[in-house]
């Protein structure tokens, strides 16, 4: 079944939210998550319209339709991952007293501040997506590590010739992908390939992401810094690439580099390893569960420009080595990091709260 497809239920046992407008990684993954939870449970979905053309009800009509128990249960779910639809939860349960019970998801990779923290302590049950971040929550009731898409995120036919389908010059792809800022690493990622590139004659580096206004003098700075080293047709911004279209690009690239300086879990490798790039990843995030030195790629420190260059020099001096390593990723997601474990592991959380009822 397309997930557009996705049968929304009219009396919903759990209400999944978001209700920020601007899509970011919270976003994608509620995407991938909903349609494929709609087959497991009754769900109902309130905040922006995603992408896959699933529409979400307001806050106003979920909050009409909980003022009793959905069928069969003592009282809905509504589960939230930002600290706003918090805010609204326990405003609804605990002042209007509507029956339902929250559950919270739980990314940041450090301690929340004191407001963030009260919030999650009104939580029914907590999911931290790292063994890290469930350190920063006391009242962690589940580990569960965000899932991909398999069937969206899959290899090319042939990794060696998936380039050519990119437009772009060279034989092999080295992309990054996200937002172009600082806390992104952009400017790490363009050092690094003004270093690396001159030793790498068949590479042509991507960097797939906006640049928001207050970010576009930044953005501006480093195609200067690209142009001084003459390397402007090798190092190309793509600017923001349609959601639908992120999967292509993850496999026509054969290394994919993920330089955060800071990051709570880091979507975008899991998602190329998933279309069998090779990775090379800072350490931050949920990246050394998936970055495995020697065998998936290679880690360096957050902000090491030089040692990210040696690195992906080291992951491409063999290209039959690069393509084994995006082999065992794409085997590593799909051994611990499959959408359909994240469902089932939310699910055993939804499933304990219905059963303490």
């Amino acid at each position: 079944m397309h997930p557009a497809n996705a049968v929304l239920s009219q009396d919903p046992e759990v209400i999944v939210f978001n209700l920020k407008e601007r899509y970011t990684g919270v976003s994608a993954t509620i995407n991938a998550l909903v349609p494929l939870q709609a087959h497991q449970w009754r769900l109902g979905f309130c905040g922006t319209r995603m992408s896959n053309g699933i529409d979400g009800m307001t806050l106003r009509e979920a909050i009409h339709l909980s003022r009793k128990p959905p069928e069969g249960r003592a009282f809905r779910i509504w589960h939230v991952r930002r600290d706003p639809e918090m805010m609204a939860a326990i405003f609804a349960r605990d002042v209007l007293r509507l029956p339902i019970k929250l559950v919270f998801t739980s990314a940041a990779q450090h301690l929340h501040g004191a407001f963030p923290r009260w919030l999650i302590s009104k939580m029914d049950a907590v999911i931290s997506t790292t063994p890290l971040a469930a350190s920063f929550v006391p009242n962690t009731t589940a580990v569960v590590p965000h899932g991909i898409d398999l069937s969206r995120f899959s290899p090319p036919a042939d990794k060696r010739t998936a380039w050519k389908d990119s437009g772009l010059p060279g034989e092999y792809g080295i992309g990054v992908f996200g937002r172009v800022r600082p806390d992104k690493g952009s400017d790490v990622f363009v050092d690094a390939m003004i270093e690396a590139l001159p030793h790498l004659p068949g590479a042509t580096a991507v960097i797939a992401g906006l640049a928001q206004p207050k970010h576009q003098a930044y953005q501006d700075a480093l195609k200067a810094k690209i142009a001084a080293a003459g390397l402007s047709e090798r190092i190309v911004f793509l600017g923001e690439v349609p959601a639908g279209q992120v999967h292509l690009w993850y496999q026509r690239c054969l290394l994919c580099v993920a330089c955060p300086r800071y990051e709570p879990f880091g979507l975008t490798p899991f998602e190329a390893a998933a279309t069998e790039c090779a990775l090379v990843c800072s350490r931050t995030g949920a990246f050394d569960q998936l970055s495995i030195p020697g065998q998936t790629g290679e880690m360096v420190d957050t902000g090491d420009a030089p040692g990210l260059a040696q690195a992906v020099r080291q992951v491409l001096s063999d290209r039959e080595q690069a393509l084994r390593m995006g082999q065992a990723a794409r085997q590593r997601v799909v051994d611990q990091f499959s959408l359909a474990k994240e469902a089932e592991g939310i699910g055993r959380v939804y499933a304990q709260l219905f059963a303490g009822a």
